[in-house]
């Protein structure tokens, strides 16, 4: 790696990060890519830029989602509290790689080649994937295990959505906690020669699933719901929005995120064999109410809780989830609802980018956060 070094000026140039994606996450890969090198741009220029980011302060996006969170202006296409908050520390630029050939044999077993492993060798590399569909979760293990046997110096998985996440826990014997399964597989990742695997999830169903992961791989845990809150300050000012939680569940992982903000919590009582779906706390009458949850499956719930909310007075319902599932393109319910005005959504799962050209569906990228992640470790010197 030392032969790969330079120097500009005074400035010590290091290798480049690799960033290899699935073909299914291309399109973040390349925005990723894209906010890091304006960000890394960004930290050479004048102090001029480091003294007006100071005075734009907003909504900054930490790695600790327990301190409350702003972000500012664009600053080179990037937010100004990240310039803000590192100026010019970071050296190192992401380079997308398309090397990956992901062919298949007749069988329909993977056939795949990566043909610039000698210039992986000794190199900080990031994977960019997506196990929205169980047959191709295969062929990305396949890959996962192999970046750190061509020798690359450090290894960081990015997985935004963690599928089996709802399957953490059982309830009657017999049943099969397939987040454990999951968990172990990609615990399963070889060391490099820095140590461990990253691997990056955002909004896990459950925290405790943490605790899945053996002691092989280091789980870094986000969140992308800083993005909606500073969605709803942009939209609403800084207070004068209500949160709506579907359950208990939600509120007491999320309510955090919006200390100041007027909160009601819904949840659902059993009426025979019927489940209904009912105000637990909270007024929503004449207000502006967005319903907060991590994922959404058939929607089934969002929408019960939008008609209990409107019944009882308030003046427009949206919803927000970090992934976007809609098994059987049940997305389809909510097209052109009566019900929702907007309906947000990130792009942890690739078909979101088709959801979002059909109302209420507005996309919020994950790009920024992840951006953020790799700034805030990955890409310093």
């Amino acid at each position: 790696m030392e032969s790969e070094k330079g120097k500009i000026g005074s400035q010590t140039v290091l290798p480049p990060v690799l960033l290899y994606a699935h073909p299914s996450m291309e399109m973040l890969a390349k925005k990723i890519v894209s906010i890091c090198t304006e960000y890394t741009l960004a930290g050479e220029i004048s102090d001029v830029h480091s003294s007006s980011s100071q005075e734009c302060r907003g909504h900054e996006i930490t790695n600790d989602t327990s301190q409350n969170d702003t972000q500012g202006t664009s600053l080179c296409g990037i937010t100004s509290s990240l310039a803000a908050k590192r100026p010019r520390r970071i050296k190192r630029q992401v380079q997308l790689r398309k090397t990956i050939n992901w062919g298949s044999f007749d069988d329909g077993f993977p056939n795949i080649f990566i043909s610039d492993v000698k210039y992986m060798a000794g190199k900080d590399v990031i994977f960019l994937g997506s196990f929205h569909s169980p047959e191709i979760i295969f062929e990305q293990l396949s890959v996962l295990y192999m970046f750190p046997r061509y020798r690359a110096r450090s290894f960081h998985f990015l997985l935004p959505y963690f599928p089996t996440g709802t399957m953490e826990r059982v309830e009657n014997e017999g049943e099969i906690p397939t987040a454990k399964t999951l968990a172990s597989l990609m615990s399963h990742i070889p060391f490099t020669t820095k140590g461990p695997a990253q691997i990056t999830i955002f909004d896990i169903h459950a925290l405790q699933e943490r605790f899945y992961f053996s002691d092989t791989v280091i789980p870094r845990l986000e969140s992308a719901i800083p993005l909606m809150k500073l969605e709803l300050e942009n939209m609403f000012g800084c207070n004068n929005y209500t949160v709506a939680f579907p359950d208990d569940g939600a509120c007491k992982r999320f309510q955090r995120y919006f200390p100041n903000a007027d909160t009601i919590i819904c949840n659902k009582i059993r009426n025979g064999s019927k489940r209904i779906v009912q105000i637990k706390d909270g007024n929503p009458e004449g207000k502006s109410v967005i319903i907060i949850d991590d994922l959404v499956l058939t929607g089934g719930t969002l929408k019960e809780c939008g008609k209990i909310l409107l019944e009882h007075g308030a003046v427009s319902i949206s919803a927000y989830v970090t992934h976007a599932v809609f098994p059987k393109n049940s997305w389809k319910n909510f097209v052109d609802s009566d019900i929702f005005d907007n309906f947000w959504i990130t792009d942890s799962i690739p078909h979101a980018l088709q959801l979002a050209q059909h109302k209420p569906f507005k996309l919020l990228s994950l790009c920024d956060a992840i951006a953020d992640c790799l700034l805030g470790y990955d890409l310093l010197p």
